[in-house]
């Protein structure tokens, strides 16, 4: 079950990906020209992708694979090109019909199923490993918490999730943004501290059975985002 939070936080995000930044994020995610400033983005979601990419099998026939927040797909087509049968999710229509216009003709053995939905919703099933690549990154550190218990119900091997780490000159512009709000601003990147997530998860009953594994913090100018592992027992 889902807290207000959580609900309230996703529906502003549904709004802001399905219309204000549609375009931004498409040109962001593809080749086409972009700033100097979302040129260091796109550089550091390149490298964290490969990064969580690294972290799995390069053999996953078969295993079933949640891109939890899938947006434009490409970290959903890199799985799919390894085996993967990859249920990719996004609240944003927009960016799910996006990532389903740029499919490859072939994808392998692999196989994505593209769906406009919560990324927690137990209709989907259960897997073998769940990756969340930037999606937690507008929630506090307690939702996080609350969305890894929940999704490790249904997961088997791993959840791979990032978060952006509470520096001081993100927590600077995430001070700014609070006092300065503008409609047209995303939702608030809200700055976590590792290591007293680490302290909540290790200490949240519903993930005993898992551990924190490896961790990764990708700096690339205006993109800073840490790389979790969780990992069963």
């Amino acid at each position: 079950m889902t807290s207000l939070a959580y609900d309230q936080r996703r529906g502003r995000l549904q709004t802001y990906f399905n219309a204000t930044a549609v375009e931004a994020w498409a040109a962001l995610t593809s080749d086409a020209p972009v700033s100097r400033i979302r040129q260091t983005v796109r550089a550091g979601r390149d490298r964290m992708r490969e990064t969580l990419l690294s972290w799995l099998a390069d053999d996953l026939d078969g295993v079933r694979l949640l891109d939890a927040g899938c947006g434009t797909g490409a970290l959903s087509v890199a799985a799919a090109h390894r085996g993967a049968q990859v249920t990719a999710v996004d609240i944003a229509a927009n960016l799910v019909e996006i990532a389903q216009d740029r499919l490859p003709e072939r994808m392998g053995k692999g196989r994505i199923d593209f769906h406009v939905g919560d990324m927690l919703d137990p209709a989907f099933g259960r897997f073998g490993h769940v990756v969340a690549m930037d999606s937690l990154i507008h929630y506090p550190t307690p939702e996080i918490v609350r969305f890894l218990a929940a999704i490790a119900a249904r997961t088997d091997q791993s959840i791979l999730f990032t978060v952006a780490p509470r520096t001081p000159a993100l927590s600077v512009m995430h001070a700014a943004g609070r006092l300065f709000p503008r409609a047209n601003r995303a939702p608030a990147i809200e700055p976590v501290a590792p290591t007293q997530l680490t302290r909540l998860v290790d200490s949240d009953a519903a993930l005993r059975d898992w551990r924190v594994g490896r961790s990764e913090r990708i700096v690339s100018g205006f993109y800073t985002s840490q790389a979790f592992e969780l990992v069963r027992r």
